[in-house]
């Protein structure tokens, strides 16, 4: 089976679509896939089973990305494309199926996703690494540290719960009583961001801290989150990404739709802000400074209160 899987540009957007790839390769063993991708999520798919090529989709004027991308996959006959951009790409292309994403269907977005294949149950992301992504992420973290990781950034500034928070929580979780009591703290985010999350890096116990922003490429990433004992973040990629390695996960959430992109698996969680997220846009078109404002009424003691909760149900084995 020869198949072309058109996924998404964000990491988060397109981890959430490696389960349906995932199905598909179990279906058809020994499958020639060619993934088609934006680049910063093009390290999700560097190890995929069967992997012919990868292309990088960057967006182009005037749409000129798809004609980029025809030109790159029209000599070839498939037996599948899958068109996760909801593009007419697949009708441009010989192949003896096409499925392809609809805008407007309801659930969450992977329960939409599903849809696109018929699965009667959502496909849960997967990811693939290799022994080095493992051996990279036990240097970073050690077998037997516990560790709470944390994911202070996001793409979108209004995602932001506030630096001093994030400390709060962490001094709440593992001070002396708490149930993560003197466990180390990795903060993980991109190397780009590293302004973004330096206040919080700055506001940790200096013995405790582990600096995680160059902790390598995305697949590390997710084998070194596997590997901690909680993560508490903001809704991003990452957080998709923490929850997809098994980790006990905590999404924190305001101007975006937890219906939509709440953290994904049995080990997941949520909170939100006292503010309902339709009317974070409202009030930013009242003011603009409100930007920065969105995460304010996110308390600490809630976020800590659903932490231990899931640590405790995770201990117990317990499902959500």
């Amino acid at each position: 089976m020869r198949l072309l899987f058109v996924t998404a540009t964000r990491i988060g957007d397109a981890l959430l679509t490696t389960g349906l790839l995932a199905h598909l390769i179990d279906r058809h063993p020994g499958a020639q896939v060619t993934v088609a991708c934006g680049p910063a999520a093009a390290g999700l798919f560097a190890t995929v089973p069967g992997l012919e090529e990868l292309i990088l989709l960057t967006k182009g004027r005037f749409a000129r990305h798809w004609l980029h991308l025809w030109r790159r996959t029209v000599g070839r006959r498939w037996d599948m494309v899958v068109d996760l951009r909801g593009s007419s790409l697949a009708w441009c292309l010989l192949a003896k199926e096409r499925r392809r994403w609809r805008s407007g269907w309801p659930g969450s977005r992977i329960a939409q996703l599903a849809r696109v294949l018929d699965l009667d149950q959502p496909a849960s992301p997967r990811v693939w690494t290799r022994p080095e992504h493992e051996a990279a992420a036990r240097r970073l973290i050690p077998d037997g540290l516990p560790v709470l990781a944390l994911g202070p950034t996001a793409n979108f500034t209004g995602k932001q719960w506030p630096a001093g928070r994030f400390a709060e929580l962490a001094g709440a979780l593992t001070g002396a009583g708490g149930p993560l009591a003197r466990a180390h703290i990795a903060v993980f985010a991109a190397p780009h961001e590293r302004g973004q999350a330096q206040r919080l890096l700055d506001m940790l116990p200096s013995d405790r801290l582990i600096d995680a922003l160059d902790a390598g490429d995305l697949l590390t990433v997710y084998a070194a989150l596997r590997r901690c004992r909680l993560y508490v973040g903001n809704d991003s990629g990452l957080m998709h990404l923490a929850a997809a390695s098994g980790v006990p996960t905590l999404g924190l959430f305001g101007p975006s739709s937890p219906a939509l992109y709440a953290p994904w698996g049995t080990r997941t969680a949520f909170v939100t802000t006292d503010v309902p997220f339709p009317q974070h846009w409202l009030m930013m078109k009242e003011d603009p400074g409100f930007l920065g404002h969105m995460m304010d009424s996110l308390p600490v003691e809630r976020a800590a209160a659903a932490a231990t909760q899931l640590l405790a149900r995770a201990a117990a084995g317990v499902e959500a």
